[in-house]
């Protein structure tokens, strides 16, 4: 199987050239990305557990699906595409923000990324990919922030950073709810 390239940006989300997936993780150029997160009518979150297989982080937590948008592709596009594939089913997708991250891991590889968030919703069972979803579960994104503070080992380097964005923008979207 070819390896995906990655599509590098500067820091106004410009593309400025492609490059092999693990090359740009190798290198820590920064390069386009998205995390969906999908939530449920109680206002639960899905979480994935990565695969075994996969190679970096394996078995933890992480968001419902993430990858790299491909050259040509909307993010909404890319979040679909990768939905699919991960988790099985289709739902319509939202894009919330996009900020800038760097999260290095043990193996050297680093993801530096100009992550695009994405919300859908969702009620059903997802009919999950093992090559690359081990488990999966609904949490309260209350319950989710406590269980991070209590082991962060259990959760992906990005989702630790990408989920305090997610949070604070759930909370921001209530207090204007409410006010």
């Amino acid at each position: 199987m070819k390896e995906e390239n990655v599509i590098l940006v500067n820091e106004a989300d410009e593309p400025i050239g492609l490059m092999p997936k693990m090359e740009a993780h190798e290198k820590a150029v920064l390069h386009r990305a998205f995390s969906v997160f999908i939530m449920n009518g109680k206002g639960e979150t899905m979480l994935q557990q990565r695969a075994r297989n996969k190679y970096h982080s394996p078995l933890l937590w992480t968001n419902t699906c993430c990858s790299h948008q491909r050259s040509g592709e909307s993010n909404i596009e890319a979040g679909k595409r990768r939905l699919l594939e991960e988790m099985g089913f289709k739902t319509d997708l939202k894009e919330l923000f996009s900020f800038i991250y760097k999260a290095p891991f043990d193996n050297g590889l680093t993801e530096h990324e100009l992550d695009h968030v994405m919300v859908g919703y969702y009620e059903d069972f997802p009919k999950i990919n093992p090559n690359e979803v081990a488990d999966w579960k609904w949490m309260h994104p209350k319950d989710i922030k406590d269980d991070i503070a209590k082991k962060p080992e259990d959760y992906t380097a990005w989702f630790k950073i990408i989920f305090e964005r997610f949070y604070n923008h759930l909370l921001e979207k209530t207090v204007r709810n409410e006010g």
